[in-house]
C-alpha cells in the first residue's frame, strides 16, 4: 500500500526548510560582521586623495582583535572586551574608529600618535616627541594648523590610552586637531582594500 503525499505538510516543511537557512546566513553574516571583516563606504572628503567619496572598503577588524558594541539611539548600551588581534595599531594605519562626540557616527582616518606621544604639527609635518615623521604613508601628506589640538607653534600631549588621529586632506579634515583624542576602545578595525568601484580596487597604505 502506497502512502499519500500531504501537500500542506511538503509546504510547511519548505518554508521551514527556508525559514531555518535565511537565520542560519543571518547569524554567520551577524558573526563574520562582529568578528572578522566589515564593509563601509565612505561619506566625505576627508581623506583625499587615498579614499574618494563613495569608495567603499573592507575594514579587517581581527587584526587588532575584534570586539562587540552595542549601540542604540546614540548610547552605548553593550560592549565586550576586546579578544587578542594578531598585531596592535602601528603609526600611518588608516582606521575605523567610533566617533568620541557621536557614539552612532564611525570615522575612518590615519593614525599618528599614540598614548603618551606628544604632537606638534609644523611647516606641513608632523613631530613626534620633537622627531619629524618620515614614515611615507605620513610624509606624503601637508598638515595645517588648525583647531584647538593643532595651532601654530602648540606641542599637544596625547593621554595615555588615547590616540592621534588626521585625515590625508588636511586642508578639509574634522579631525583630532578639532575635537581632540580618540579612546583606543573605540578603535573598530584596520581598512585593508577598497573593493568598489571596480576601477580603484586596491590594497590600502
Amino acid at each position: 500500500m502506497t502512502a499519500k503525499l500531504n501537500p500542506k505538510r511538503i509546504q510547511k516543511s519548505a518554508a521551514r526548510e527556508w525559514v531555518e537557512s535565511i537565520v542560519i546566513a543571518f547569524v554567520l553574516a551577524m558573526f563574520i560582521r562582529t568578528f572578522f571583516i566589515q564593509a563601509f563606504k565612505i561619506p566625505s572628503g576627508s581623506m583625499i586623495p587615498t579614499l574618494v567619496i563613495g569608495d567603499r572598503l573592507m575594514v579587517n577588524k581581527l587584526r587588532y582583535g575584534p570586539k562587540l558594541t552595542v549601540r542604540y539611539g546614540g548610547k552605548i548600551l553593550f560592549t565586550m572586551k576586546r579578544l587578542p588581534g594578531f598585531s596592535k595599531p602601528q603609526r600611518g594605519d588608516i582606521i575605523v574608529f567610533v566617533y568620541p562626540e557621536d557614539p552612532k557616527r564611525d570615522f575612518i582616518k590615519r593614525l599618528i600618535a599614540f598614548g603618551g606621544e606628544s604632537v606638534e604639527i609644523r611647516e606641513g609635518d608632523i613631530y613626534i616627541n620633537g622627531r619629524r615623521i618620515d614614515e611615507p604613508e605620513v610624509k606624503k601628506n601637508y598638515y595645517y594648523n588648525r583647531g584647538n589640538y593643532g595651532m601654530e607653534g602648540q606641542i599637544v600631549k596625547v593621554p595615555e590610552g588615547y590616540v592621534y588621529v588626521l585625515g590625508d586632506n588636511s586642508a578639509s579634515s574634522h579631525d583630532s586637531r578639532f575635537w581632540g583624542f580618540v579612546p583606543q576602545e573605540n578603535i573598530i578595525g584596520r581598512a585593508e582594500f577598497i573593493y568598489w568601484p571596480f576601477d580603484r580596487l586596491r590594497f590600502l597604505e
